[in-house]
């Protein structure tokens, strides 16, 4: 399991902070598809990587487990979640009805100051999107996950950010395992076309953006159910 680019020190933390920056880092590492769907969360190895008792592990994997990114397993473990296709279009259903409602909340909030804050949220997007390679890649998804994020923070709504945060964070396994070309991941266009409406005030346009963005991220997932087949089926045998 590579959950990390390093061994984080969190062995002089009280327990429950300890449990939350080792939370902390699988979840940064599920979000941004360095841990894929599936993926075996062992206690033992991940308290070995962060030198911490397998309590504080257990007790991470249940905040990770509360937020739908890991599932447990009786007798088995631990694993990053693996969304079925109906888990999959629950999570775009969630985001057409909470973000048009961020949307309108945010509108009444932004100031010019914050308006320049998502400009140079957006070139940041930009520059990921010109650069080549997994590492640029991972940091694009991050900074379009983050524009949304970004949003809900300024909805001023703190029960509004945190299923934001949530409804992301599952996007990202969402997109990670049925994604089809790539282009999964939040259009830099798209939110140029939501900041651009929000700057002139017109909430029903950024709205409409909105919709569109979320359906354009859906268009591109693979959702179709499979019909389960013998082995010799499916080896054409």
């Amino acid at each position: 399991m590579r959950a990390v680019s390093k061994a984080v020190t969190v062995s002089d933390m009280p327990q429950e902070d300890r449990a939350r920056a080792i939370r902390d880092a699988l979840r940064d590492a599920i979000v941004d598809r360095r841990l894929a769907p599936g993926t075996k969360l062992s206690e033992a190895e991940v308290g070995t990587l962060f030198d911490v008792s397998r309590t504080v592990v257990r007790d991470a994997l249940q905040m990770l487990a509360f937020e739908g990114l890991v599932k447990t397993e009786r007798n088995r473990g631990a694993f990053v979640s693996n969304p079925s296709p109906e888990e999959a279009r629950q999570v775009f259903a969630s985001r057409r009805l909470i973000e048009p409602g961020i949307v309108a909340a945010a509108a009444e909030r932004l100031t010019p100051a914050d308006i320049q804050l998502f400009r140079e949220h957006l070139k940041e997007e930009a520059r990921h999107k010109s650069e080549r390679g997994a590492n640029a890649r991972r940091a694009e998804i991050k900074a379009s996950g983050d524009f949304h994020l970004l949003l809900a923070r300024f909805s001023g709504n703190a029960i509004l950010e945190k299923f934001m945060d949530e409804l992301v964070a599952r996007s990202s396994l969402v997109i990670a395992l049925y994604g089809r070309t790539g282009i999964s991941s939040c259009g830099h266009d798209d939110h140029t076309e939501i900041l651009d409406a929000l700057e002139q005030g017109d909430v029903a346009a950024a709205t409409d953006h909105m919709l569109h963005h979320i359906a354009h991220i859906e268009s591109d997932l693979d959702l179709r159910e499979v019909e389960a087949m013998t082995l010799k089926d499916a080896l054409s045998l």
